[in-house]
């Protein structure tokens, strides 16, 4: 039986944010250099469950000026088979002020995905579905909140993997990456930026053995500010190690 998500789905929501950011009547793109690094761990544990962990952190401005984020996202994995990956978990994350005064502000955000492998000769496809509850502290000026405010967040992804060499005997053949992410808000809390952001990626894959590989590329994050007419595009240098265990 073949398990895919909607990916038609993923194609009309890029194309209707492209088109939101096109035909606003007047807004203004500000770019900026990031840097993100991150570790990424899935452990198996059995036929059926597993482990899930993500640790990041970004600093920003000229890639390495100031903080932006750390991130840290465990999660418990369900797999009805070896190709989709049921998850359920939980991020902790501190988002740092962009701008003076405002003061660095706490995000408790719980999450669930569904995400499904399928090959087509020797392009590997991942098509992942993620749904998040984002409890975010609230500021007033330079002063911070102990109120929380709450929106919906889903977020779409496809990436494909292509090997660059036809080998059947190479152990550490690099992987061509291309992702895209779309991420849409929901909520009483959310007026103007029902679109979020979108992340493209581009990059290489590369396995020191096979469990153990490091990715690495160009990342463009389009993201609409609250205000609806404001929009930033982050130039990112993105550098993940990727830790899969199997303990069956």
């Amino acid at each position: 039986m073949s398990y895919r998500l909607p990916a038609v789905l993923f194609l009309l929501l890029f194309s209707a944010t492209t088109l939101q950011a096109q035909t606003a009547p007047t807004y203004t793109v500000t770019p900026q250099q990031q840097t993100w690094l991150g570790y990424l761990n899935q452990t198996r544990l059995s036929k059926h469950w597993g482990l899930w962990l993500d640790i990041h952190t970004r600093r920003t401005s000229s890639f390495l000026d100031r903080w932006s984020m750390h991130l840290v996202r465990p999660g418990i994995i369900y797999y009805p088979s070896d190709n989709i990956r049921v998850v359920g978990g939980y991020t902790f994350a501190r988002l740092y002020a962009q701008t003076t005064p405002a003061p660095t502000r706490t995000e408790h955000r719980p999450w669930q995905q569904i995400s499904v492998d399928t090959r087509y000769g020797r392009l590997l496809t991942t098509q992942r579905l993620r749904v998040e509850e984002r409890f975010i502290q609230r500021t007033s000026g330079s002063e911070l909140l102990d109120t929380y405010g709450f929106n919906w967040r889903f977020r779409l992804m496809l990436t494909l993997q292509y090997p660059l060499i036809r080998s059947v005997t190479a152990r550490h053949v690099p992987l061509a990456v291309f992702q895209n992410e779309v991420m849409v808000n929901a909520g009483h809390q959310i007026t103007y930026n029902v679109f979020d952001q979108n992340r493209l990626f581009v990059g290489i894959t590369y396995p020191f053995s096979k469990s153990l590989s490091v990715q690495a590329g160009y990342m463009n994050q389009f993201t609409q500010q609250p205000s609806g007419n404001a929009f930033v595009s982050n130039h990112i240098a993105r550098v993940f190690l990727i830790h899969n265990i199997s303990k069956e």
